[in-house]
């Protein structure tokens, strides 16, 4: 019988499989052969991208020219603007503002590589170090209130047709999105209840229990959740309890390159190179100091990664009603995980 159960930070029900529920070889994970263009992220074509904000490079070596290791450059089919004001209006009954923000791309290796599994975890830490200074950068800006870190693999999680060559994506909003203001609800009524955060909770109760472990660092657990949404989601959070990832240490570096890694590779052995989504959800920049505006966010919220296959079809039922269903019971998922040898 499916069993329903309860995401404990933001109160979402997913419907569970218990009984025949899918392996990894059960999931038809079919790529196109479609052919690649000409990929302006390589190294030597730095002239086919906008010219660089930021890069790691070999010394002497100069901006826009061969010799980096990690480079950002702005987004060319940009999601927000960075030039402008706000202009927040009525229209109406409804509110409108101009889409004011930063979209940059985080191209993590001058070789033409597809997934974060091939690098090296110097490599990775490379490109995670790079990550913490762009937000640290764009939090400057007081036009913007989050910065979202996310990345798209594969043609099914919303990549690119023209080029495969491994990149994540940073966005600045001028609002904080729906589905961060969701976990900061939840998290600030459970400690307001307990005086706890949640996701300390949920890391001390996983690793009690085990089953749902996927792997375990000294300062860094990935955890498939108990109210997964998806086959084989899983949740890379740090143990040490911090709101905002721009505050995350050298050995927790360090780990979470291992963990990156580890748990990549693995996915892309046990299904066939899936397509997936990964967000960084940190805690919103912070410079309002008015009675209220998320008072205990240092206590009470704690930054994560949420890694989310996408090898399954959401359909009506699930936009209707809200409700995920996942045929891969997170005990299972993490099961396979586990024993996935490399």
């Amino acid at each position: 019988m499916p069993e329903l159960r309860r995401d404990p930070v933001i109160g979402r029900w997913v419907i569970i499989s218990t009984e025949r529920a899918k392996r990894p070889s059960d999931f038809n994970i079919k790529h196109a052969d479609e052919p690649e263009m000409e990929c302006p992220f390589c190294e030597g074509r730095e002239n086919k991208t906008p010219a660089e904000i930021f890069a790691i490079r070999k010394p002497d070596t100069k901006k826009d020219t061969p010799g980096w290791n990690v480079r950002v450059v702005p987004s060319i089919a940009p999601k927000f603007i960075i030039e402008g004001d706000l202009n927040r209006r009525g229209v109406g009954m409804y509110d409108v503002m101009n889409p004011i923000g930063a979209h940059e791309i985080i191209i993590e290796s001058p070789k033409h590589l597809t997934d974060v599994y091939q690098l090296s975890e110097p490599e990775i830490q490379d490109v995670i170090n790079t990550s913490i200074y762009r937000i640290s950068e764009l939090e400057k800006d007081i036009r913007f209130k989050y910065c979202l870190l996310f990345k798209n693999h594969g043609l099914k999680a919303g990549g690119s047709s023209r080029t495969k060559h491994l990149r994540s994506q940073l966005i600045a909003t001028p609002v904080t999105p729906t589905r961060v203001k969701e976990e900061l609800r939840g998290s600030r009524f459970y400690f307001e209840y307990k005086e706890r955060c949640i996701f300390c909770d949920i890391i001390s109760q996983e690793i009690d229990t085990g089953s749902r472990v996927v792997m375990d660092t000294k300062t860094v657990v990935a955890i498939a959740p108990f109210a997964s949404r998806f086959p084989f989601e899983i949740w890379i959070m740090p143990k040490v309890h911090r709101a905002d990832f721009m505050n995350i240490q050298g050995d927790e570096i360090k780990d979470l390159a291992s963990v990156l890694k580890t748990v990549f590779a693995k996915l892309s052995k046990a299904l066939n190179d899936p397509p997936y989504n990964y967000m960084l959800h940190t805690a919103p920049f912070r410079r309002s100091k008015r009675l209220g505006y998320w008072h205990t966010i240092e206590e009470d919220y704690h930054w994560h990664i949420e890694v989310m296959p996408r090898i399954t079809q959401v359909a009506g039922f699930e936009w209707g009603s809200g409700f995920y269903i996942n045929p891969t019971p997170p005990e299972e998922a993490a099961k396979y995980l586990r024993e996935v040898v490399l």
